[in-house]
């Protein structure tokens, strides 16, 4: 029989259902003591892959206690280290993929109110949106009918909500595990007209890792990639209408981004290091020479692609060399 804090889980299975009174007891035993161990831990996963009707306090409660456990009791405490991550991402993914969406937003929930997740966990989550754009399949796309190939903007302001947890509170470059499958999204959408919100959410990332490997310093996450409000009216949402929006509308690198002093780059080598010390995995930099040949991994270069040269072109920031070639290459006017 399987117990969480002197509860039955085997009983609350065989009744068939979750009940409001199930949750309200899990939580006042939870917080009695303060701690959840890996074994009731394990007891709550249980009871989720159950899929038992339930009451809506559920999702908040298991979300909460399981994001308590990795985050606050796990140490090292406010960290997600490696080992932890990857018992997560088992947990979640019985047969490879996430299955429900509370347990998405768990993940989601986990790398926002952790300190720093390993790039591991982060990569993990957005590949579940990136499966859902390339196969029109997997837990965002239940219950709808989307074909591949396609992102509407439900998904690009989930992948905005995930770029802003894993950045948290500082101003941490998007990287390049990050990157990779935002430009393998890109990929995939590139056959059709791209939806504006993903135009504009990924010439603002991307832009934000190309100024990260140039050695600039970054505005936070929040800053660099809000969606603008003139998504909702502006006439042209062409990829090279948005690039120039974008270029002449407010969102000006020189109001965000600034040149790293030899001292602060010093200072990101060390806290980086510290980083990778504490959840035992590397953390990725990103190459301004991997991004020149992944914009021209297949040969040519996408509306995306190209409204992000453009708009590069038009800030005109001192950027790395095998950038700045590719821009003047390829980047249409804007």
């Amino acid at each position: 029989m399987t117990d969480f804090k002197g509860m039955s889980i085997d009983n609350i299975i065989e009744r068939g259902g979750i009940a409001e009174s199930d949750v309200l007891k899990m939580r006042s035993v939870t917080y009695a003591d303060g701690r959840i161990s890996e074994a009731e831990a394990e007891a709550l996963f249980r009871l989720n892959d159950a899929g038992l009707p339930a009451a809506r306090a559920w999702d908040d409660y298991f979300i909460e206690a399981i994001t308590d456990y990795l985050v606050n009791q796990a140490a090292p405490y406010g960290y997600v280290t490696a080992n932890n991550a990857e018992w997560l991402m088992d947990r979640v993914s019985r047969d490879g993929r996430i299955q429900t969406r509370n347990e998405l937003e768990l993940v989601i929930n986990v790398i926002d109110r952790a300190r720093w997740s390993p790039e591991s966990l982060i990569r993990f989550a957005l590949e579940h949106v990136r499966t859902a754009v390339i196969s029109g399949t997997g837990v965002l796309r239940s219950g709808h009918e989307l074909k591949p190939g396609f992102i509407s903007e439900a998904e690009v302001e989930l992948l905005r909500r995930m770029l802003y947890a894993f950045g948290g509170d500082g101003s941490v470059a998007v990287t390049r595990a990050e990157a990779e499958i935002l430009f393998e999204i890109n990929d995939a959408v590139s056959e059709r007209e791209p939806h504006p919100a993903w135009t504009e959410f990924f010439v603002k990332a991307i832009t934000n890792a190309v100024m990260s490997m140039s050695s600039y310093k970054v505005p936070t996450r929040e800053e660099a990639l809000r969606r603008e409000a003139w998504l909702d009216s502006h006439t042209d949402l062409t990829p090279l209408g948005v690039a120039k929006q974008l270029a002449t509308g407010g969102f000006s690198l020189l109001r965000g981004y600034r040149a790293l002093t030899r001292e602060e780059s010093a200072l990101d080598r060390l806290e980086r290091q510290r980083v990778e010390m504490i959840v035992n995995e590397k953390v990725t930099e990103g190459e301004a020479i991997w991004l020149a040949e992944r914009i021209l991994r297949d040969g040519r270069v996408n509306a995306n692609e190209a409204a992000l040269l453009a708009y590069l072109r038009s800030e005109s920031p001192d950027i790395h060399p095998s950038l700045r070639d590719l821009i003047e290459r390829y980047a249409p006017a804007a």
